[in-house]
Order: structure tokens, then sequence, then C-alpha cells
């Protein structure tokens, strides 16, 4: 009887335990975007001790585009280019049952660039609410790095080409997240075709820690164009490809065309320092006959620093 307890007392422990550890590594991860952040800014401290932190901070996208193409970040596809921002979004999405699922926050988050090669992202837990039987709650958190490669500004190719690794922590409650923490690697890049015309395509891998044969594998290729209509609205066409590997949708393959816009509120007065505002919208319309869900509406709210 005592061993029984024992042993009962040990799976409690155990229950407190998982969740601890996982908030530690996330800390460890922020705690190393900051260290990036002021390694960055000791280093920016040398050609230049006449600015102020808050001017080499805010200026640092400024800078980036010396070195890399200056388009908006897709609106579902992952930026191939370094960028410093943060992300306000919400979507409102139809199961294929016809049920309505809203998700504020849409796992959207910020990031810093760190030595003009590294971006550091953290992506906080949104909240989910089903509108059904489902229970509401907060979704996974996840880490972010991203490594630019090779990249020329408008005037010398107008091209990047990037890699990148996400790890998710299975944070979500109420079964609003995976059942095990997962790893993403990607590729993403894209080319100028014209001064308003660019083309862009990224491509991933998620790769659950456990449970495979419940949870399954996926392999993500997006595919966009932007056009440049103004000064201030970008139009975007993007292809978001799944394909599922393993788990319950073994074998088969969605796919979703999001027609979206972009509005850059900057004025030519602001000096590079000053951060400045990006609103976006679209729609993900599936086009293939198995699809997890259906017309998602996508709002955001950028600020760009």
């Amino acid at each position: 009887m005592s061993e029984r307890n024992a042993l009962a007392r040990q799976a409690r422990t155990n229950l407190f335990i998982e969740p601890v550890q996982k908030l530690k590594i996330i800390s460890v991860c922020v705690l190393a975007v900051f260290s990036a952040l002021f390694a960055r800014t000791g280093q920016a401290q040398q050609p230049d001790q006449n600015r102020s932190f808050s001017e080499r901070f805010f200026g640092h996208n400024a800078a980036m585009t010396a070195l890399q193409p200056t388009w908006p970040t897709p609106l579902v596809e992952t930026d191939p280019r370094l960028t410093q921002y943060y992300r306000f979004a919400f979507s409102n999405q139809y199961a294929a049952a016809g049920t309505q699922t809203v998700n504020y926050g849409n796992a959207r988050g910020g990031g810093i660039v760190a030595w003009n090669r590294f971006e550091f992202d953290f992506l906080s837990p949104p909240y989910i609410q089903h509108n059904s039987a489902a229970v509401d709650g907060f979704g996974d958190c996840s880490v972010f790095i991203k490594a630019r490669i090779v990249s020329a500004n408008a005037e010398h190719g107008n091209y990047i080409l990037t890699a990148s690794g996400m790890h998710t922590f299975a944070t979500g409650s109420s079964k609003n997240g995976a059942l095990t923490d997962s790893w993403t690697p990607q590729l993403a890049g894209g080319i100028g075709l014209t001064k308003r015309i660019d083309v862009e395509s990224s491509l991933s891998g998620n790769m659950p820690t456990g449970k495979i044969a419940t949870q399954g594998r996926t392999i993500v290729w997006n595919a966009l164009v932007h056009d440049h209509v103004s000064e201030h609205v970008w139009l975007e066409l993007e292809n978001n490809a799944t394909f599922y590997f393993s788990g319950s949708h073994d074998g088969k393959m969605q796919n979703f065309i999001t027609p979206a816009a972009f509005y850059v509120a900057k004025n030519k007065e602001w000096r590079p320092t000053h951060p400045y505002l990006v609103f976006c919208g679209g729609m993900q319309i599936a086009t293939s006959g198995f699809h997890t869900y259906n017309h998602n509406t996508i709002a955001e709210m950028r600020v760009l620093f």
C-alpha cells in the first residue's frame, strides 16, 4: 500500500515538474534573445559613439535596407527578411463541420535583429475561442531563430535567402495546443522581378518530439507574389499547401489561396529611427477537397522599430 502511495506521489510530482521545466527552457530562450540584443547594441557602439541607445535600437530596421529587400512581411508565409517588429494579430476561421473558431494572437509575437545576420523571435501563446462544445484556452508558445544566408538590396539584385528553426512548446491548455513539443526547420527566399513585383517562397517541416502516430508530421510549402501598387499600399496573393504524413490525416493535402493587402503608415518626414505601423488583412480560401478549416480571415497591426 505504501509503495502504491509513493508511486502516486511521484506521478503528481512529475506532472508539476514537466511544465516547470518547460517554463525554465522558455525563460532561457527569452534571456538569450535579450543577450543577443545587448551584444548587438554593444557592437553597434563601436562605429558611432555619439548615437544614443534608442537611436541605435530603433534605427536597426533602417540599416537593414542596405543589406536586403524592403518588401512587407507576408500575411501567412514566413518573411525571409530580417525585421525588428511586434505583430498584433487576429483570425476567424470555420472548420469543415461549420463551427467557428476565433484566435486572438494567431501565434504571432515579436522579434529583434542581432549582428545584421540573425533574428530572434518569441511567439506568445494565443487565446483560442471555439464557439462550440470545445473548451476555450491558451495555445502553445514558440521561439524562433532566423539566419540570413545571402541578400542584396534593390540596387544590387533585390534577393534574399534565409534559414530558420522554430521550437514550439506544448504549453496549450485544455487541448488547445499540441500533445508534445515540436521542431520546425525552414528555408525561405525571394527575388524582385521588377520595381513593383516580387516573388517569395518557403519550405518547412513540422516534427513533433513524440506521439507521431497520433499527431503526424507535416511539410508546408508557401509561395506568393507582391505588387507594390502605390507608396503606401501593397497587394499580395499567397498559395499555402500542407502535406500530411502519419497521424489521422496521413497521405492527405490541404491547399489555400490567400489574397491580402497591406497599408504602410509612414511619412517621408519621419527619421529612420522612427517606428512605423503596417495594417494588413486577408482571407485563406480552401482550394483542396480536404481541408481542416476554411474562410480564415486574418487581420494584423504591426509595429516596426
